[in-house]
C-alpha cells in the first residue's frame, strides 16, 4: 500500500519542479487579495493529480479525505487544486456524512474565488445531485459572514444547473444574496444564474427583470451575459 505522506511529498516536489517565476506571476496579478502559488500552469497541475491518483488507488476514502485535508491546509492554489481533483474522483462513493467535512475544507481553507470554484463546482455540485435534500444547508450558508461561504452557496449549482436542474432553489439562493455588497459572491450567484439561462433563458430573463431595480450591476451582467442582445438592452435600461 502507498504511504499517504510519501505521496504528499511528491506532489510537492513535482509542483515545485514543474514551477516557473512568470506562471506566478501571473497568477499572483490575478487575484486582488494575496495568495500562495507554485507558478504552475493548469495542465500541468492536472497532470501531477492524475498521475498521482495511481497511488491513491489502493487507499481508502478516509486516508484520500486525509490527503487532501493535508493538501487543502498548506494554502497553495495548485495543491487546492488537486485536493479538489480527488474528491471529485470519489465521487461513486459519497455519503451524507461527508456534507459536514465538505464545508468544514470551505470553512477553514478555501480562500479565494478559483479555489472556491475548483472545489464547488464540481464536489460539491455532484454532493447535491446525489443527496438533494442539502439544498437546504446550502440555503443556510448564504447567511454567513464568510464570502467564500456565501459564493459557495452558488456556485455549488452551476453544473446542476447547466442540466437544468434545480431552477426554484437557484432563485431561493439568489433572493438571498440579491442585495449582497461583496463583488466575489454577486459574481457567483450572477454565474449561476447565468449557467441557468442556458436552458431556462426566460424565466431567469423574467427574475433579472423582476429585481434589475435593486440587483447590482455587476451580478446582473453577468446573469444575462447569454442573452439575446435586445433582451440585455431591456434588462441594462
Amino acid at each position: 500500500m502507498s504511504n499517504p505522506k510519501n505521496i504528499v511529498s511528491t506532489v510537492r516536489q513535482q509542483l515545485i519542479s514543474l514551477s516557473d517565476a512568470q506562471t506566478k506571476k501571473s497568477a499572483e496579478r490575478f487575484f486582488k487579495e494575496p495568495i500562495l502559488v507554485y507558478g504552475v500552469k493548469s495542465a500541468a497541475v492536472q497532470t501531477v493529480a492524475k498521475s498521482a491518483r495511481k497511488e491513491i488507488k489502493t487507499l481508502d476514502k478516509k486516508t484520500i479525505f486525509w490527503l487532501c485535508e493535508t493538501l487543502f491546509q498548506s494554502d497553495y492554489c495548485e495543491e487546492s487544486f488537486i485536493a479538489s481533483n480527488w474528491t471529485y474522483e470519489l465521487r461513486y462513493q459519497y455519503e451524507e456524512k461527508d456534507f459536514l467535512i465538505f464545508y468544514q475544507w470551505i470553512e477553514n481553507y478555501i480562500n479565494n474565488r478559483a479555489k472556491c470554484d475548483t472545489f464547488c463546482n464540481h464536489t460539491m455540485g455532484e454532493f447535491i445531485e446525489q443527496f438533494p435534500s442539502y439544498l437546504a444547508q446550502l440555503k443556510k450558508r448564504t447567511k454567513s459572514s464568510n464570502r467564500r461561504v456565501k459564493r459557495a452557496a452558488a456556485v455549488s449549482l452551476i453544473v446542476p444547473a447547466r442540466r437544468g436542474k434545480f431552477l426554484a432553489d437557484i432563485f431561493e439562493i439568489a433572493d438571498s444574496l440579491l442585495i449582497d455588497e461583496d463583488d466575489m459572491v454577486q459574481k457567483g450567484y450572477g454565474r449561476m444564474l447565468k449557467v441557468a439561462s442556458q436552458t431556462h433563458q426566460q424565466e431567469v430573463f423574467d427574475y433579472v427583470m423582476k429585481h434589475k431595480a435593486i440587483m447590482p450591476r455587476t451580478a446582473l451582467r453577468y446573469a444575462i451575459e447569454k442573452m439575446p442582445k435586445e433582451w440585455k438592452v431591456k434588462a441594462m435600461k
